[in-house]
Parts: structure tokens; C-alpha cells; sequence
């Protein structure tokens, strides 16, 4: 798409783009990021049209959160900022790939490198991640 680069830094592209998008009843797409140079997926999130605009325009990953019903965007508080580098759409046109550089390697709020660190053993989900940034991990 962009030859390996960031995209965004004031993009303009006809919004025409957005209308592609099989967006939920809620106004939603669900989003993987992923790891750009290994492929590891780091978590997944929403985003509304705007999110995904203002992605494409900054740069940066720009989500929608649920919880808070507000654009987050990716490393506001943390630091840890998801530089967007292609943007993909499945078959179905349901769901987003974001291909990012992870800043500092932490994308979970716990201070994992992934928000799939749990793996089911024996029936049971047990941590198989470690934490990289201790700072982070819920009191």
C-alpha cells in the first residue's frame, strides 16, 4: 500500500471508503492490530467512521471505546502508540486489519506485549505472556 511506511499525516482521500464497511447496528467495526514485523496479534478493539478517519489521517490507531462511549486514542495515557502502517478490510467487509508498530512492545493495559496472553490448559485459562512493564498492571 504505502511501500512499508506509516500512513496518515493528512491523508486526503474522499471519505467513499467508510461506505464500504459493513458497520454493526451500533455504528461499529471490530479491529485486530497487529504486530507489522512479526504478525502477532495485539488485541482488538472498535472503531465508528470517525476512528477509522482519523486512523487514516493521523496515522495512528484511533479507536472507540465501548466502555468510556468516546474515540481512545491508542497511547493517549500510556504512551504506548500504535503507528498504522496499512489498513486492511476482510472478504465480508465486516472486519478491519490494522498492520502497526507497537510502541515500546506494550499494547495491553495489563503490560503485556498482547491482550492474548491467556491460553486455555487443561481447562483452565493461565497467564502465558509475561509483563513487561509492571507500571501497568491493574492494582
Amino acid at each position: 500500500m504505502n511501500g512499508g511506511g506509516p500512513i496518515g499525516r493528512g491523508a486526503d482521500m474522499k471519505t467513499t471508503f467508510l461506505d464500504a464497511v459493513k458497520w454493526n447496528a451500533d455504528g461499529l467495526v471490530p479491529v485486530i492490530a497487529q504486530e507489522v514485523k512479526t504478525g502477532r496479534v495485539l488485541t482488538l478493539a472498535w472503531m465508528n467512521r470517525e476512528a477509522l478517519r482519523l486512523t487514516l489521517d493521523e496515522g495512528r490507531a484511533v479507536y472507540w471505546s465501548r466502555s468510556r462511549k468516546k474515540l481512545w486514542r491508542k497511547g493517549e495515557e500510556s504512551g504506548h502508540v500504535q503507528t498504522v502502517h496499512e489498513i486492511r478490510l476482510d472478504c465480508d467487509n465486516d472486519a478491519i486489519l490494522l498492520q502497526v508498530t507497537q510502541r515500546d512492545g506494550i499494547a495491553c493495559h495489563t503490560g503485556r506485549q498482547s491482550c492474548f496472553f491467556q491460553r486455555l490448559e487443561d481447562g483452565a485459562w493461565v497467564n502465558a505472556d509475561p509483563v513487561i512493564d509492571a507500571g501497568k498492571t491493574p492494582a
